[in-house]
């Protein structure tokens, strides 16, 4: 099993380990709830070394990777967008960092980092460019959370205030430099600061020092939940297509891109779509529990979780286009009951982003 450069720090803070993605992870420190709660009215830091870094070098690098994503490439912010197959479904979500014309990073789940590698590799044959998996040679820590902003600049010795949402730059740092990104995955407003592996361990604890709270990948999970932000292998698959996940903002059909006529299809076509599920009674939905419209199976969830500082449990499902009304009862199987809940909105939390 892997471990990020990180993990002396984090048995030393005796985390709560597990495998994931093929790397020893914490869940968490101290709990869940308290390391939710600290990014929510306060800010926390995150090791998510376990990222993939994908670079993309050569002539036509931005013509490269316009024809391998879903989105149209913004070479002044970072772009979200999907790397999908020939039939339209996604082979990961990722985010595009244009440092130059010519030199192009891709940030890929941890999950995909070996398939998603192959597949770049594989298309870009077809350009003049060179491709690299530099996913072991870089680190990178989320510091997120309403607090973040009054300590960013003490722990990356930089000023990097002027940010503002989806847009990064590049400072120096010691020898070398960082790459300081105002993006996240929790829904609060934040950074995510990427490094070269020998400088992590300075930057992880001058956040400590700045009295940002360790968190685990358990509060990860809740937060981006909550700010109902897709995970792969939940909302996102090869199974699922973007309309079905309600991801149309990462798709511009005014350019060329690989799946693009059979998304075009899938447009028109898709059956089942993401909705939100609220149950009336406690109890907790997990991944791929069925849900039912009377005695119907109309769909399944993708997450749910009953969250710090609510009251009702909620879901993401994805349901049968007929069931996505709000409003409309369904239930979801829980071991040998069917809890009752009912369709409404995916505004689970509102997200508090630096436009």
């Amino acid at each position: 099993m892997q471990q990020t450069k990180l993990h002396d720090r984090h048995i030393a803070l005796h985390a709560k380990m597990t495998e994931y993605a093929g790397f020893d992870m914490p869940v968490s420190y101290s709990n869940i709830v308290d390391e939710h709660l600290s990014v929510r009215h306060h800010f926390g830091v995150f090791d998510v070394s376990h990222m993939g870094e994908i670079l993309i070098e050569g002539k036509d690098a931005l013509t490269c990777v316009s024809f391998l994503v879903s989105n149209k490439i913004q070479t002044d912010k970072v772009t979200y967008a999907l790397l999908l197959n020939e039939k339209g479904y996604p082979l990961d979500d990722l985010l595009v960092y244009v440092i130059k014309a010519d030199q192009i990073l891709l940030v890929v789940n941890a999950d995909n980092v070996e398939k998603d590698y192959l597949w770049v590799e594989k298309q870009a044959k077809a350009f003049d460019v060179s491709t690299k998996n530099i996913s072991n040679n870089f680190s990178q820590l989320a510091i997120q959370g309403p607090e973040t902003i009054n300590h960013i600049n003490d722990i990356v010795k930089n000023d990097v205030t002027d940010l503002t949402f989806m847009t990064y730059k590049i400072v120096p740092y010691h020898d070398k430099y960082l790459l300081v990104s105002r993006t996240g995955y929790t829904g609060e407003d934040g950074f995510e600061v990427y490094c070269h592996n020998e400088h992590v361990h300075v930057l992880w604890d001058d956040a400590l020092k700045a009295g940002a709270t360790p968190c685990g990948l358990g509060a990860r999970d809740t937060l981006r939940f909550q700010a109902v932000l897709p995970l792969y292998g939940h909302e996102i698959s090869e199974m699922i297509n973007p309309f079905e996940a309600r991801l149309s903002f990462a798709v511009d059909f005014n350019h060329d891109f690989i799946g693009k006529e059979s998304l075009l299809q899938l447009k028109e076509n898709s059956q089942s779509i993401l909705v939100g599920i609220e149950l009336l009674e406690k109890n907790v939905p997990r991944q791929g529990y069925d849900v039912y419209h009377d005695d119907e199976w109309v769909g399944w969830v993708t997450t749910g979780y009953l969250l710090p500082e609510t009251d009702k449990p909620l879901a993401l499902a994805m349901v049968k286009k007929a069931y996505s009304k709000l409003g409309t009862p369904l239930t979801i199987q829980i071991r040998k009951k069917q809890i009752p809940g009912m369709v409404r909105n995916r505004k689970f939390y509102q997200k508090n982003y630096e436009r």
